[in-house]
């Protein structure tokens, strides 16, 4: 048997973001014995080393951001004149793929692919109009196009977007299957009672997650329910701004900051609700993996619909209106059969990991 097809994949870093969550759940996944994931990557990342035990490379070049834009490009140059062997490049970069896709033309790799996980770009003005420029470069290098959802690849691919695959974020579904037993080991690891209401969030601190907004609603439902406590789980540049801000508003004893887990699936048991009021999204793998452990999900109306897998567990809220937000929150019916809830939905909208791997896998052995 001969050796496996080997893909590039391009990322910033393999953290635990939701693209890099999802590219590992696919590598995890997929059959390795035809198909092997390298990484191109510019940081270091927690998965690098997993990579590795399952017979992946991790390359790394600066980024733009820390070498400027030309030096960016000749890295890139290099890179792919040094590995000429690859047949597929497979960027997650969203606006800044374009330079990727460049670079791996001129190298003439033979399949381009630019993958879109968001609906918006990242930045001040200088950086979103910097992307803009840099996403005119998508369409002429790309040969294939995969989204998360409908409005990522309306946003990222343009006149592009009908040709674009969509690519399920798939969850491992058994990992996330509701236990109360779970439930209470969690809770008395984290120090919680069992009566408390427990809210969490799953996410970067970065603006787009809105954290700011998700403190004042917090705060706002404390007032009238005082025994509840919000988990915040994830890391980023905001984190210490909104440790602040919680200190400020006198809640920083109801909220822990759980930092980067490799644990969701148990913490989630954990939780009683799951709030998100993102500013934008393509299709959060936080929001599948919520709803697959029978979480009710109050949630951002900037978020597509796409991302209600129609179990009754998500609720669109307005982010003009927080009031909105508290009152919903204080309205809600306690939810008591999580074990109970059939999860089948999640099968049938095709966001089980398996079925996503086995599409990947059947795309890149076609091409």
């Amino acid at each position: 048997m001969g050796s496996p097809l080997r893909v590039l994949h391009v990322v910033v870093n393999m953290n635990r973001g939701g693209a890099e969550t999802l590219l590992m759940n696919l590598y995890r996944n997929i059959d390795r014995s035809k198909i092997q994931f390298d990484f191109l990557t510019c940081k270091e990342g927690v998965f690098d080393e997993e990579i590795q035990h399952l017979g992946g490379n991790v390359y790394r070049i600066p980024y733009i951001t820390d070498v400027g834009h030309f030096n960016y490009r000749k890295n890139l140059k290099e890179f792919f004149n040094s590995h000429l062997d690859y047949k597929i490049v497979h960027s997650h970069l969203d606006k800044m793929s374009g330079l990727v896709l460049q670079a791996a033309k001129k190298a003439k790799v033979p399949v381009r692919i630019s993958h879109s996980h968001n609906t918006s770009s990242e930045g001040n003005i200088a950086a979103k109009l910097y992307k803009w420029y840099i996403g005119q470069l998508i369409n002429p290098n790309a040969t294939d196009y995969y989204a998360c959802s409908q409005i990522a690849g309306e946003w990222l691919f343009q006149g592009k977007s009908k040709s674009a695959s969509i690519l399920k974020n798939g969850i491992d579904i058994e990992q996330y299957k509701y236990s109360h037993q779970t439930r209470r080991e969690v809770r008395a690891e984290l120090q919680l009672s069992d009566n408390q209401i427990v809210f969490g969030h799953v996410g970067r601190f970065a603006q787009q997650k809105n954290h700011k907004y998700l403190i004042d609603v917090f705060a706002e439902y404390c007032k009238s329910n005082n025994d509840s406590i919000l988990l915040l789980i994830g890391d980023g540049p905001l984190r210490k701004e909104i440790e602040k801000k919680a200190f400020d508003l006198k809640i920083h004893n109801k909220v822990k900051f759980l930092g980067v887990r490799s644990d969701i699936p148990r913490i989630l048991q954990a939780l009683d609700l799951f709030i998100f009021p993102s500013l934008h999204e393509g299709l959060p793998v936080s929001l599948i993996e919520a709803q697959g452990a029978a979480l009710p999900c109050f949630i951002s109306d900037q978020i597509s619909e796409e991302v209600d897998m129609g179990m009754g567990l998500v609720e669109f809220l307005p982010l003009n209106n927080k009031r909105v937000w508290v009152e919903t929150l204080q309205k809600r019916e306690p939810f008591t059969d999580r074990e109970k809830l059939n999860l089948d939905p999640i099968i049938q909208k095709g966001y089980n990991i398996k079925n996503t791997a086995s599409k990947l896998e059947e795309f890149y052995l076609s091409v």
